[in-house]
Parts: structure tokens; sequence; C-alpha cells
């Protein structure tokens, strides 16, 4: 009998589920809405009924599963599968688990949202074939997934590889971590908006200005990127500070961890070279491994918003 995984990314909006088969291909892939405000009991309802959805879609059963894995914000305990603390989700020592495990009949794995994205372009992404790798996804904060011999880094509590919040300025910009000077207050989707709208008001005649008719808050992570490639000087003085703060932050991992691969995922990832190919320079500068013949790869993360369900899927063939 073909046997299946289950894979599903809980995110504070939209909850995914997909099934994969032995080889790792995805037969369906399901998301609904996430009632983050109802309480557990509705988060937990609606992953069960997901994941039932994307059997149904993908012409499997529950007997063919052989294990469900979930990817959640927050502190995951997975040897409990207890959520221990999620402000996005409102959990609290949830038994996300061990209650989806009894409601479904099948082992279920948890694990970080941002662990099991790593897990999944290791597994099937741009660290195939790799037994070490970090995963950073630039978006509203700086997720970071690391995985060194084929394992995840996870802490002795669970919290670890928290790579966003590494200091790269002291007594710099305020985080939302409650520190000061955090890579991701610089080198985050967020933290680029910031730096981009200070720019544009500093400099009226800027073209970054057209590409957002007008509009502060219509700034995203392209506008600058968009106006420094019709020319504009500002916009070119932007991506280039960016490209420092990002690369400053992943010489840090690099030193920490020397993994094979580091890829970038997030929106600001569709920049490609453009925002490669400087923070590369950094990094083949200030790698302290610099002179040795094996040097850590740096590339666009390849799954997009597969990831996590991937990751999560093959939770069970890491542990």
């Amino acid at each position: 009998m073909e046997q299946y995984y289950i894979g599903i990314d809980l995110g504070g909006t939209t909850v995914k589920a997909a099934v994969l088969n032995e080889a790792g291909d995805i037969l369906s892939n399901v998301h609904l809405d996430c009632p983050r405000t109802q309480g557990d009991e509705a988060i937990i309802s609606r992953i069960e009924e997901t994941a039932l959805l994307a059997l149904r879609e993908a012409g499997a059963s529950l007997e063919q599963v052989k294990s469900v894995g979930i990817g959640t914000p927050g502190i995951a305990n997975c040897d409990t599968g207890i959520v221990e603390y999620s402000c996005n989700l409102g959990f609290d020592n949830t038994p996300l688990g061990p209650e989806l495990s009894r409601r479904l009949g099948k082992e279920v794995l948890i694990e970080n949202d941002a662990n099991v994205a790593a897990l999944g372009e290791l597994y099937a992404g741009a660290g195939k074939g790799v037994s070490s790798l970090v995963a950073i996804t630039l978006g509203t904060g700086i997720g970071g997934g690391v995985v060194v011999n084929r394992r995840l880094v996870q802490g002795f509590n669970f919290a670890g590889a928290e790579l966003g919040h590494t200091v790269i300025i002291q007594g710099g910009e305020l985080c939302n971590c409650g520190r000061r000077g955090c890579w991701e207050a610089y080198a985050s989707a967020t933290a680029l908006i910031r730096q981009t709208k200070a720019a544009m008001e500093q400099n009226p005649d800027s073209l970054m200005w057209s590409e957002v008719d007008g509009d502060l808050n219509r700034v995203d992570g392209r506008t600058a990127f968009s106006a420094m490639e019709r020319g504009d000087q500002a916009a070119a003085a932007v991506v280039g500070q960016y490209a420092q703060y990002l690369a400053t932050g992943l010489v840090n991992m690099v030193n920490i961890f020397q993994p094979e691969v580091i890829c970038i995922g997030g929106g600001i990832s569709n920049a490609g070279e453009t925002l490669l190919a400087p923070v590369r320079e950094v990094l083949n500068r200030e790698d302290y491994a610099h002179n040795s013949t094996r040097r850590c790869k740096l590339v666009r993360a390849q799954l997009g918003n597969d990831a996590g369900v991937i990751g999560a899927a093959m939770l069970s063939e890491f542990r």
C-alpha cells in the first residue's frame, strides 16, 4: 500500500495543508483561513478540516498516511507536541500535537515554522543533496532555520535559531523583541520599507516617488530596487545600504555555522542577483574561511510558499 505524508503550515492568517507521496511530490495543496482570534479549539479544528480536505483532493485515505507534520509560529516543544508560546496565534502551552493526533489517529509531529521551511529547502529545494544549510526568510521579520548534519539546531528549550535577533549594531534601532540593533531591525522587509520611506522624504525628486504614485503608503520591498533600475541614485543608496546590513548578519551566520548553503527567501529575494551579488562580495571578503577551497554558497530559496508544507510533511524522516 502506498504511503503518504501530510504537511501543515500554520500561519497567522492561513492554514495550508499538502499531501506528499513517498517520492516527495505534492499531490494536493489546500489553503483555508486561520481563525486565530477564536481560540485554540477553533484553530485545531481548522487544521483538522484542512488536512482532511487535502487528503480527499489527493484521493488518499487516513489509513495510507504515515505521519503528519505541522510547522507553527512560536516555541514548539518537539518532544511533547506542545506549543509553549506563540504570540501570533495566542498559544500558551497548547497541546497541538497530541490533540490533532487524537483527532486523526495518526502520529503528529510539530516544529517551528521557520525550521520546517529550512528542512523543506534541504529536502527538495536549494539545499537538496547537502547536509548543512541555513535558510533565511526576509519578511515582516527575519525568519531563520539551521540544519547541521541533517539535524535541526533547536536549542535545549526549542527556542534556538532566532537568527533575526542577533545584534549587528550595538544600541541601534529598537526591535520588536525589546533589544536594540537586531539584524531584523535592519534587514527585514519591514526595515527596508522604513529605510526607503526615509530616503524618499530626504529626496523629493527621487524616482522612488513615481514608483508609488506619490503615496508613501504604497512603498514596499520592491520600490527602491525598481527605481534603482531606472537609474535613481537615492534608490541605489538605499539598496546598497540594505545589502550591507543583510551581508553583515549573513557573515555572522557563515562564521558560526559554516553551512554548505545559505538560501534567502521572502519577497525581497525576488530581486535575485541584484541583491545577492553585492552581498556575496561582502561574504567573500569577510568570511573567516575565505582562504578555504570549500566555500558556503549563497543562493535564492527555491520552494517559495511550498517550503513549509514540504518540510513539515517530511519531519518524520529527520527524526
